[in-house]
C-alpha cells in the first residue's frame, strides 16, 4: 500500500451561503435569531468539511462564535467558509458571515465562528482527511491559529473531564 498522504488546497472546498433573512427567522425587534445563525453557519462549514474530506462529516464544536452586529428581516446574508486546518480525522473551518448591501455593493461582518467537524464512514468510525495545502500568507496564519486553538480546546476539554472526576455523581448538580 502507497504512504502518499493526500492533499487539499483551501481553494478546493472553500463554501459560500446565501440567505435572505425573512420575519420568521427575526425575533421581536425584526433582529435574526442567533440560534437561527448559528444553523445557517454550522451548514456552511459543513459544506466546506465535506467538500474538504469528501465524505461524511460530523459537527464536534463551534466556538469562538462572536455576534458582531445584528442583521435585521430583509437583509442578504453571505456566509463562506474555508478549511483553516486538518489533522487527523477533524479538521477547524473558520466561517465569516456578511450583510451585503446591495444598493451600496457593501458588505458589513456580523459574525465569526470556529467550528471542528470530524469525517466519518457510514458506521460514524473516524476517517483519515486529506491534509491542507496553504497557499497565501492570509491562509498559513489560519493554519498556525487553528493549531494554537486546539490547543487550547484540548487544555479545556482535559480541564472538564478532571473537574468532573473529582465532583463525581454531584457534577451535574
Amino acid at each position: 500500500m502507497d504512504d502518499v498522504a493526500i492533499t487539499r488546497r483551501v481553494s478546493e472546498s472553500q463554501s459560500e451561503r446565501s440567505e435572505i433573512i425573512f420575519p420568521a427567522d427575526a425575533n421581536a425587534l425584526g433582529n435574526l435569531f442567533g440560534g437561527r445563525l448559528m444553523q445557517f453557519i454550522d451548514l456552511v462549514g459543513a459544506m466546506a468539511a465535506s467538500r474538504h474530506a469528501r465524505a461524511i462529516t460530523v459537527t464536534a464544536s463551534m466556538d469562538h462564535l462572536d455576534f458582531v452586529a445584528p442583521v435585521h428581516v430583509g437583509d442578504l446574508l453571505i456566509l463562506k467558509a474555508s478549511v483553516n486546518r486538518a489533522f487527523k480525522t477533524s479538521m477547524e473551518v473558520g466561517v465569516k458571515a456578511m450583510v451585503e448591501d446591495v444598493r451600496k455593493q457593501q458588505l458589513r461582518h456580523v459574525s465569526s465562528a470556529y467550528l471542528t467537524y470530524v469525517a466519518v464512514d457510514r458506521e460514524g468510525g473516524g476517517i483519515t482527511v486529506p491534509q491542507l495545502i496553504c497557499e497565501t500568507d492570509h491562509q498559513r496564519r489560519r493554519y498556525e491559529d487553528a493549531g494554537r486553538r486546539r490547543e487550547m480546546r484540548s487544555g479545556e476539554v482535559l480541564r472538564k473531564k478532571r473537574l468532573r472526576e473529582q465532583l463525581g455523581a454531584e457534577w451535574n448538580l
